[in-house]
């Protein structure tokens, strides 16, 4: 079970760092695996496709293709309640993200130069969503909702057909409501090898996003160069800042909502309070002996997991930008005093009514977020992930004129004088 850490300077740094380390290695049989499997794809296109399917989902679906009136039948088939629970969660999501959308800019100077960036969103993007138990119709949305309004203009999604060959209704009625444009019944690392080079039925895209398992992962590091890719995510984590005023009770159904995605996953407590370090190790055992997942929640808790203290809040917030985790919850009396000084997160909720699943599926801001300590330097899935950016530059000729010896000065001095030259043909 959970662990006890008292930092000292050393016991909390090499925690955090076998928390590091957990996810760090590549794993050479699955990537050669991967390898035969994108190559055969790329090859053999919907063949090879079919035959993977076969072979790791049970059977053939009946249409590869899901037809448009099947994915809006769909809706009927799921609860009503979930549906319309979908509905407020797509409008929370897009409200949210309609905030991040750029627009195109110029800007004149009075020497009649003209400088801008053009804006749009990208023309096909794949979108993977898993399938069994790892069947997440909050990802749809989370994914397909931004890429909707950055301006994608086919958003094409795979995921695997059920045993009996016909797709999740509830992934179908998320891909309806969130504006997916066509879906494919394939999984696997098939199905990122089939949108990042295109077979006889699917078209190439030029980004893929969407979570999935460790094939699927190496498949979209494998085709990153030909496409686009959102990230390659990591085992879960969240990391809990608590100071005295903090729920036990709360802490430790936050932890394990963490724990229970995977064995790997990594729940931690930083407080600076040993009364709450001990009552939220207390409530932890009570409360997950009435849990569905529990031995995963144990086994993650066992081997990546830790109830850290520290002594000041200083130094809980230091730990805190080390580690970089992916959901970043502050449960202490005033949130709001250390937004500005939580520099390294994926995602950060505030207070003691903001836990970690109000984020996975219904607050608005994405739940696709950087691991692995890459909140160092990434940032959540966005709009922005779905946008190009190009520039432009009009000069006209006096003003190319007036800037002619500065340009042919850099090109000289890096050697490029064929640089130089183009400039100065232009006023011989």
């Amino acid at each position: 079970m959970i662990k006890m850490v008292k930092a000292d300077g050393r016991s909390e740094y090499e925690f955090l760092k076998s928390v590091r380390d957990r996810s760090s290695d590549t794993d050479r049989d699955v990537t050669a695996i991967v390898s035969d499997i994108i190559n055969n794809v790329r090859k053999n296109g919907d063949k090879a496709v079919e035959e993977y399917t076969i072979k790791f989902d049970g059977k053939a679906p009946e249409f590869f293709e899901v037809p448009r009136e099947e994915i809006e039948k769909s809706v009927s088939m799921c609860d009503p309640d979930f549906v319309s629970t979908l509905r407020k969660a797509a409008d929370n999501i897009r409200d949210f993200h309609a905030r991040q959308l750029q627009q195109s800019w110029l800007t004149t100077k009075d020497n009649g130069v003209i400088l801008g960036q053009r804006i749009r969103g990208l023309e096909k993007v794949g979108l993977y969503v898993p399938g069994g138990t790892a069947a997440y119709p909050s990802s749809v949305l989370m994914n397909a909702v931004p890429a909707k309004i950055a301006g994608v203009k086919e958003l094409i999604m795979v995921t695997p057909p059920l045993k009996n060959g016909k797709p999740n209704p509830d992934i179908m009625a998320a891909a309806m409501i969130a504006g997916v444009d066509r879906v494919f019944l394939m999984g696997g690392a098939q199905a990122i090898a089939a949108l990042a080079y295109g077979t006889e039925s699917v078209p190439k895209v030029d980004k893929i996003v969407g979570p999935g398992n460790i094939f699927v992962a190496t498949a979209k590091k494998l085709v990153y160069g030909v496409v686009d890719i959102d990230m390659i995510a990591g085992p879960s984590e969240i990391l809990v800042l608590a100071d005295e005023s903090a729920n036990p009770t709360y802490l430790a159904a936050d932890l394990m909502s963490q724990a229970e995605h995977d064995r790997m996953a990594s729940a931690i407590l930083v407080t600076t309070s040993y009364v709450i370090a001990e009552r939220t190790i207390a409530e932890i055992y009570r409360q997950i002996q009435t849990l569905s997942r529990k031995d995963i929640i144990d086994e993650s808790l066992t081997n990546f997991g830790a109830v850290i203290v520290c002594k000041d809040m200083e130094k809980a917030i230091e730990m805190a930008n080390s580690l970089a985790p992916e959901h970043l919850e502050v449960c202490c009396k005033d949130p709001m005093e250390f937004v500005g000084k939580l520099d390294n997160a994926g995602s950060v909720f505030l207070g003691n009514y903001s836990p970690e699943p109000l984020g996975d599926y219904f607050a608005g801001p994405n739940h696709v977020l950087p691991t692995s300590g890459t909140a160092r330097f990434f940032s959540p899935l966005s709009v922005d992930s779905f946008i190009k950016k190009s520039s432009f530059i009009y000069y006209t000729e006096s003003a190319l004129r007036a800037d002619h010896d500065d340009i042919v000065r850099f090109a000289n001095t890096e050697g490029l004088t064929a640089h130089a030259n183009s400039i100065i043909v232009r006023f011989e």
